[in-house]
């Protein structure tokens, strides 16, 4: 006696991604623009959180935290414009 079904299910559905939104070609690899615009803004407030505190480490958190709220903002807003 079999413990388990002898039938064996699968899944063949595939969601496809959504192709609209704006993207950069960097090395052969398609990258969102909101991803770029991202580790730019977040690159710049690095540097410049650099200079004004002369510290490091909470310029790397404030990079970091705007970096990632510039990347989601503009995902979430892409993806409602689209």
């Amino acid at each position: 006696m079999w413990a388990y079904p002898r039938v064996m299910t699968t899944s063949d559905s595939h969601v496809g991604r959504s192709t609209r939104l704006p993207h950069v070609d960097v090395a052969g690899t398609r990258w969102p623009l909101y991803k770029l615009e991202a580790l730019m803004v977040g690159v710049v407030t690095l540097l410049g959180a650099i200079a004004v505190l002369g510290s490091l480490e909470p310029a790397v958190l404030i990079a970091s935290a705007v970096a990632v709220t510039v990347w989601w903002g503009r995902r979430i807003h892409l993806r409602r414009s689209v």
